[in-house]
């Protein structure tokens, strides 16, 4: 029997609201899953909370609402964030992807957590309404 762990895009509205909204979704309320891009990744890998003996997929509903809560003004609002916890040998790396995402280019939240939820589960694990 397949989980489906179920977000609710509607109810995004930026990072920190994502990391409630998917620990609810997976634990119910209050629940854990992932403060951090590391962390979720971390959890979906199993083990924290997704179930370790059965299949399981997440089911993403109203997601073009997430991509635009996390697009590319929050990606840079995160950057701005982290950035100052850089090691010093990735902060030119950094600042070029904070400079991108400030211009409206290259990758944004959403989509690194959409990368995330691909490569650490099963092929076909993320569906997308």
């Amino acid at each position: 029997m397949t989980v489906i762990y179920v977000i609710d895009g509607s109810e995004v509205t930026g990072l920190e609201r994502f990391w409630d909204v998917v620990g609810e979704a997976v634990n119910g309320p209050g629940g854990y899953f992932g403060r951090s891009l590391d962390s979720f990744a971390d959890c979906l890998s199993g083990g924290m909370g997704t179930p370790d003996d059965a299949d399981f997929a997440v089911e993403w509903r109203d997601h073009a609402l997430s991509a635009r809560a996390l697009g590319h003004e929050e990606t840079a609002r995160h950057l701005r964030r982290t950035l100052t916890r850089v090691h010093p040998t990735g902060r030119a790396a950094a600042e070029h992807a904070l400079a991108d995402a400030l211009a409206g280019r290259g990758p944004t939240l959403f989509d690194t957590l959409v990368e995330i939820i691909t490569e650490r589960t099963a092929p076909g694990t993320l569906r997308l309404r």
